[in-house]
């Protein structure tokens, strides 16, 4: 039988971990377009005004999306969408897993259960094709109505990106079996090497049955200033959706704020500004995330190469007697613990609806940037932030932490193995 997934729901919705932060200043001509509208007193529609919706177009076709903003939307953050498109759409809900902290959490305050498909253990964001055909027949074969799969192609907790030719198995076997598909593509814009990585979104191959939400506070906007858009698809049924989705927008008054979306549109108009800003925070978190990802390896930490993000998803499970003899025996336990040690958020990875037994965290790479915005402004414009004092002591100080829990381990006979690809999720 498949059973949902309710144990690992991460706890009081409220006390999800946020989204890995940039760690720097509001752009000075993001600040002057928030300013600008402040003394506005006009209201901005359910579902964005033009000049955001037009804004969105342009992005989207830059990426090779063309669309008209009759087939786009603004909300206050992309889990005002997820939730419209759970209750709109209708039916079970299967995501990867791991998944961002959110997702199962807006299904569950819908009173419906979620049905996690494990990603590939080098990989994350989108399930194996395979697992997923298996859950949806079995699912089907249990009288249950599988409708709706959930992506991450630019993935939160594991910063993979999938290879191409996994996304495209894996939409496939969705499409095969009539799954609307919903793709998150908040990180799509933090890649660490643009130039290099291959992205592929799941509207370039299907785009008459993929839904497209970004929320702008992955690259372009602060935490503060809530705020995403989407993309349906050109068709009769995304048209519906679109219009349905308003509707929930309207119902909730769940509509941006006039500076908010002010600055939205001026983000997402890319201006030479802005793009310096977004390609130098991608390099910058990228850099210092693979210097991380060495520290955790020599350590014998299993750990994905991050590719895009601010942040790393780590196995600790080579160091479990340390971690033992500390008290931890799952990932809540580990998440109180690794903090305390590291002096940083360490959500466990039962918060990304992975297995609670497992010895899995999230790692910001924010706070190594430095203790201070002066600090992180001056690795932002250094060509190497490694060398920068302030990089450094935050990295060695993160070193030194998974480097004595190695050496407990091995002290206890239990030598930590050379690192390598983590084991399976779930």
């Amino acid at each position: 039988m498949t059973t949902a997934d309710g144990a690992a729901s991460g706890g009081q919705v409220r006390h999800l971990p946020p989204p890995p932060e940039q760690g720097f200043g509001v752009l000075d001509e993001l600040a002057e377009a928030f300013e600008r509208a402040a003394g506005s007193t006009r209201a901005v529609p359910p579902g964005g005004d033009p000049a955001l919706l037009e804004a969105a177009a342009g992005y989207w076709e830059r990426r090779g999306l063309a669309t008209g903003p009759g087939h786009l939307a603004a909300a206050p953050g992309a889990g005002t969408f997820l939730l419209a498109f759970d209750a709109l759409l209708g039916g079970d809900v299967l995501l990867p897993r791991p998944c961002p902290a959110h997702w199962a959490p807006q299904v569950r305050l819908l009173g419906r259960p979620v049905f996690p498909v494990p990603a590939p253990a080098d990989s994350g964001g989108v399930p194996d094709p395979y697992a997923l055909l298996e859950t949806v027949r079995r699912l089907r074969a249990e009288g249950r109505d599988p409708r709706l799969l959930v992506l991450c192609p630019a993935d939160d907790p594991t910063a993979c990106v999938p290879p191409p030719e996994l996304v495209h198995e894996t939409l496939e076997a969705a499409a095969g079996e009539g799954l609307h598909i919903v793709s998150d593509e908040t990180w799509r814009d933090t890649l660490h090497h643009p130039d290099e990585t291959v992205f592929l979104s799941p509207a370039e191959m299907l785009p008459e049955r993929v839904t497209v939400f970004a929320d702008l506070s992955g690259a372009f906007l602060p935490p503060g200033w809530p705020a995403a858009v989407a993309r349906f698809p050109a068709t009769a049924e995304g048209a519906a959706l679109r219009a349905r989705t308003l509707d929930v927008l309207t119902a909730l008054g769940a509509r941006l704020t006039t500076p908010v979306a002010a600055a939205a549109a001026h983000a997402l108009g890319e201006s030479p500004p802005t793009t310096r800003r977004l390609l130098d925070s991608a390099r910058l978190h990228g850099v210092v995330a693979a210097a991380a990802h060495r520290a955790l390896g020599g350590a014998g930490v299993l750990a994905r190469s991050p590719q895009s993000g601010r942040h790393l998803y780590a196995d600790l499970a080579p160091l479990g007697g340390a971690l033992e003899r500390r008290g931890v025996g799952d990932s809540q336990e580990l998440e109180n613990v690794l903090g305390g040690l590291l002096g940083m958020p360490a959500p466990g990875g039962h918060r990304f609806g992975d297995d609670p037994a497992a010895l899995r965290v999230r790692l910001s790479t924010g706070p190594l940037l430095g203790a201070t915005e002066a600090d992180r402004e001056r690795a932002l414009a250094a060509p190497d932030p490694l060398l920068l004092p302030s990089v450094q002591d935050r990295l060695d100080s993160f070193t030194r932490v998974f480097a004595a829990l190695a050496a407990d381990n091995g002290a206890a006979g239990e030598p930590a193995p050379p690192a390598s690809s983590p084991a399976p999720p779930g």
